[in-house]
């Protein structure tokens, strides 16, 4: 079986096996993992008698591209990757109008969350990623970009999966990404998304204080809170904000949080009043989401475009800082919440057999 580039204990062995200069396998590293390059222009920077040989036992993708899905409306590009035992998996290509280029990735294939208002989490299953696979998204959504002089700036864990449930695997990608021997990503440019897990938080936060935390807080209202995500339960309001401070004490920058408006459920004057109140003393950034529809939850609308920038105003006035988010991708159903692949459900049920 061959081994993952993103497997540094095993590249350094065949390097040693083959008798490859450490700065050849540098310079094939920096081309793949920094400069976009293909995988044949990576394999360029070592000795034409060692490259069959390094390709037979170093392979570069740990998925394979299943589809690409390109809005119409805007520049988004879902992208549809398949595991070797052929989950399904999604990224998102978000090209911004200032020109700055986002992806965001996933970490899991569904998500144990079950959010109510998340298609991904209406799955019924959830599979962890391997650091190589999620980081092999990284790689895949660069090559693709680079015909069009983009590289991904922004890196956001809001894909599929809560990564917080994964946390080895997205300690190992996150390592791997902002080490200048990796892809040298700046951590102040990568993002990590969770429902809201206090210990794990905590954890991430004194060993990444540089990678910016984002909180799905949605409501300041316990039972709110719950009814739209039911993982909630079990951590509750105040031992959630806990642990924010215990954040905020480690880190150097702002947390984001993230606020899913919903007509009637989190969006009247006293929600507004308790997301204030709760996160009074924090250094945070709120940003408030349009609902994005999704079959699993009908019963579910959107807040309007008027009452979001009202209920934004009323958090400005309170002296927060705040973004009124915009939809990228939903004709291709790429939006935030939409991410889902119902082939899975056949397919874990196939193996579960």
């Amino acid at each position: 079986m061959l081994s993952s580039i993103h497997d540094d204990a095993a590249v350094e062995a065949v390097r040693k096996r083959l008798g490859l200069d450490p700065h050849r396998l540098r310079r094939l590293r920096t081309r793949l993992l920094k400069l976009q390059g293909s995988d044949e222009a990576a394999l360029q920077e070592l000795p034409d008698a060692a490259r069959r040989a390094f390709a037979a036992e170093i392979r570069f993708h740990e998925l394979t591209l299943d589809q690409r899905f390109d809005s119409q409306l805007d520049g988004a590009s879902k992208l549809l990757f398949r595991t070797d035992d052929g989950m399904l998996l999604e990224s998102v290509i978000l090209r911004v109008a200032t020109g700055r280029t986002a992806l965001c990735v996933s970490s899991q294939v569904g998500c144990a969350a079950n959010c109510d208002f998340c298609a991904t989490g209406k799955m019924g299953i959830a599979r962890s990623l391997s650091a190589s696979q999620i980081l092999d998204q990284v790689v895949q959504a660069n090559q693709l970009l680079q015909p069009e002089g983009r590289k991904i700036r922004n890196i956001v864990f809001m894909g599929m999966g809560e990564p917080f449930h994964n946390t080895s695997a997205v300690h190992e990608t996150l390592e791997k990404l902002i080490s200048p021997h990796g892809f040298d990503q700046s951590p102040r440019r990568t993002l990590v998304s969770t429902v809201g897990l206090p210990k794990a938080m905590i954890e991430f936060a004194r060993k990444f204080p540089k990678v910016n935390l984002a909180l799905s807080l949605h409501s300041a209202i316990q039972s709110r809170r719950t009814e739209i995500i039911p993982l909630a339960a079990k951590f509750d309001l105040q031992e959630l904000r806990a642990a924010l401070d215990q954040v905020a004490a480690v880190q150097q920058q702002s947390i984001m949080i993230e606020y899913l408006m919903l007509r009637g459920i989190n969006d009247g004057p006293e929600d507004r009043a308790a997301l204030a109140d709760y996160l009074r003393g924090l250094p945070v950034h709120i940003n408030l989401i349009p609902y994005n529809r999704v079959d699993a939850a009908p019963h579910l609308e959107g807040t309007s475009k008027e009452d979001r920038e009202a209920f934004g105003a009323a958090l400005r006035a309170e002296g927060y800082t705040v973004t009124i988010r915009y939809s990228l991708g939903a004709d291709v159903d790429a939006a935030c919440g939409q991410l889902v692949r119902r082939e899975n459900r056949r397919i874990a049920a196939a193996a579960a057999q």
